[in-house]
This record gives C-alpha cells, sequence and structure tokens, in this order.
C-alpha cells in the first residue's frame, strides 16, 4: 500500500469551489462539494461530474499483449473486441485478490484500469509476467486522468460537449473522442447502474476539461458530487468498491464477483486452480452481502455483526441512505446467515440481509 496518498490533478480547482479533501484508498478527492444531500439528489435527477482519478492507468502494447494478459488474469481476454472493455481480476497462486482491472481494447493497445491504493504491487506484479513475451507496459498514471459523469442528463450533455449519440454505445465500450481540442478516450461505463461516462485524457488538460464539463452539467441542473454521494449511490446500487468490499484478503467467489470478473471457460490462468476447486466445491464459508441496517447512523467498516452473541461476519462499507430511508452497507456473512431476510446484530442495532 502507498506511504502517502496520490494527489488528484483537480485538487486546486476542488479547493477553489470549497471541496472538503480526503484520503479515498490511496487518493486524496473531495469528500463533497456542498451539501451532500443535494448532490445526491442532482445527481439522481438530473447528472453528477465526479473526480475518479483513484485510477491507476496503464497501457499493454506489443504483439503478445492480449495471449499475456489472457495468461494472467481471470476473465477472457482473447474474446475482448477492440473498441469493448471488460472487468477482470489480477490473483495469486493462492486465488485471493491482488488488483480489480478494467480492460479495454483499442487498436494498437489494451488500456487496463485499477487502483491508485494497489499501484506499485500492480504494476510490478504486470511486469514480472512479461518475462521473454513481445510486450510494452506503460504505467501513464502520473500522465493520464479521469472523470466521471452519470445521470439522467448523461447522454444528453455528451451530445452537447462531444457530439456523440450515448444511446449507441454498448457498456464498457471505449472510443476516441476531442473535448475543446483536447484528444480523450470517451468510456459508455456506470458507477451506479445508471447512464454514465468517463473521459481518460491527458493530465494537464484535465483542469480545464473539469471546467468546461461543469459548466454544461452546471446547466442542465447538475452539480460536481464527492465520493460521499458516489458512495450512497452506489450502495443503493449493490456495486462492490475494491478495496473497501473486496482484497487480498478474499477469495472470488467470497467476493461474489464470479459472474461479473471471471471466464469458467477460457483455461489456465495464475489462480485459476484454486477458482475452479472452490466453484466444484459448491460454496465458501463466507460471502459478500447488502445490508440494511436498523439505524440511519451508519455503522463504521468493520464492525462486527454477530448472532446469539457470536460474531458471524463484519461490516465493510456503509451509509445513509435516502431511497432507503435508514443506513445501507455491505458486509461479509457466515453462510448460514448470509441469505436473505436474516437478521443479525451489530453493537447498537441490527442488519438486514437485503
Amino acid at each position: 500500500m502507498p506511504t502517502t496518498a496520490m494527489e488528484t490533478p483537480l485538487s486546486a480547482e476542488h479547493l477553489a469551489r470549497g471541496a472538503r479533501l480526503e484520503e479515498f484508498s490511496g487518493c486524496l478527492l473531495p469528500k463533497a462539494f456542498s451539501d451532500v444531500a443535494e448532490e445526491y439528489r442532482a445527481a439522481r435527477e438530473h447528472v453528477g461530474i465526479f473526480d475518479t482519478n483513484w485510477h491507476a492507468i496503464v497501457t499493454l502494447a506489443g504483439r503478445d499483449r492480449v495471449k499475456y494478459l489472457h495468461a494472467i488474469t481471470s476473465n477472457n481476454i482473447k474474446a475482448l473486441a477492440e473498441g469493448n472493455g471488460m472487468l477482470a481480476l489480477l490473483l495469486t497462486p493462492q486465488g485471493r485478490i491482488l488488483a480489480e482491472l478494467e480492460v479495454y481494447a483499442l487498436p494498437e493497445k489494451l488500456l487496463l484500469l485499477s487502483h491508485a491504493s494497489v499501484r506499485e504491487r500492480t504494476v510490478s506484479t504486470l511486469k514480472k509476467y512479461i518475462l521473454g513475451s513481445q510486450v510494452q507496459l506503460e504505467d501513464m498514471t502520473e500522465r493520464m486522468g479521469s472523470i466521471g459523469i452519470e445521470g439522467p442528463g448523461t447522454a444528453s450533455a455528451v451530445e452537447q460537449f462531444a457530439g456523440l449519440a450515448l444511446p449507441g454505445f454498448a457498456e464498457r465500450s471505449i472510443t476516441a473522442v476531442t473535448i475543446e481540442g483536447v484528444s480523450c478516450f470517451l468510456l459508455k461505463r456506470s458507477h451506479w447502474g445508471g447512464e454514465g461516462i468517463e473521459i481518460i485524457a491527458p493530465r494537464e488538460h484535465l483542469e480545464a476539461l473539469w471546467k468546461t464539463l461543469s459548466a454544461t452539467i452546471l446547466a442542465s441542473g447538475g452539480l460536481p458530487i464527492g465520493m460521499h454521494a458516489l458512495n450512497i449511490l452506489r450502495l443503493e446500487a449493490g456495486i462492490p468498491w475494491f478495496p473497501s468490499d473486496f482484497n487480498d484478503s478474499l477469495i472470488p467467489h467470497e467476493a461474489v464477483l464470479e459472474d461479473t470478473h471471471i471466464s469458467f471457460s477460457k483455461g489456465c490462468y495464475t489462480g485459476q486452480e484454486i477458482v475452479e476447486r472452490v466453484r466444484s466445491r459448491g460454496h465458501v464459508n463466507k460471502t459478500r452481502v447488502r445490508l440494511r441496517f436498523s439505524t440511519p447512523e451508519p455503522p463504521a467498516p468493520e464492525t462486527k455483526l454477530l448472532a446469539g452473541g457470536a460474531e458471524v461476519g463484519f461490516i465493510t462499507s456503509s451509509a445513509f441512505s435516502p431511497r432507503a430511508g435508514t443506513s445501507i452497507g455491505m458486509g461479509y456473512l457466515r453462510r448460514e446467515h448470509n441469505s436473505q431476510g436474516k437478521v443479525v446484530e451489530f453493537e447498537g442495532g441490527t442488519a438486514s440481509v437485503i
């Protein structure tokens, strides 16, 4: 893990707008720009723009890039068509989750998005496996940055600033665009289950892009939103975050990532033996679950979950949900307690599996 948090290239702009910066998984990002309830409502009803510079950004070039990445990650990279993307995991030989990857196929490269909190480990692991392959790896994290936009007004905003008809693009697709003279990549991808995009652009242009895109968002009734509102929105959608909700203490089946991050037909890769053994066994002793808490005040991550006074799990993330009218979150429960409707306890309240 990094000893110091990575600073977003948008820090000066955020501070000028009165944002409060806090560390989130290895990167200093805005907790909020204004009132969290207003940010949440603007994103739900209109559109939100948010800083996604928690990414570690890597490119792979060379004739063996697809074959190489296919051989060391959990998903079927060979099936990835140009202009599309998929999720994958980088695992240890023991099947534990070293990193989550978003992999996008460009004409001459693969673009990988991972997480700042495990940047050094991810890059060194990827380099280790190259060996004699014709693959050139570049860590672009300090040269590239990113901005997310999501909400009902996203398609209209994209039409205005990029001239694209967003409904024509598949989820997790990638296309080259020019915004205000800056060459960027536009990813069609959602952070909380709605219609969303992410812009990947050179860091030196990111502040100017943020100002341009923010003006379009504000004009349509939207707002910049911080990590607090983003956390609420993604928990309401049931989307887990690395490393808070899954990390190197867990295997994919415990984190319930089999349907989104793993191909069971691709053949061998690092950690595959454990993944297949667990699948054939049919169960794991604990799994990630969504939780609804009895208290409006969200219990802290790592709070123990109890049944009959015995510890049966723990909380990984939580927030007050306007939609639920109480706090919600995620955590892990032993399999005898993880079915929908089960109720367990924590100090100060109860948690129901939803």
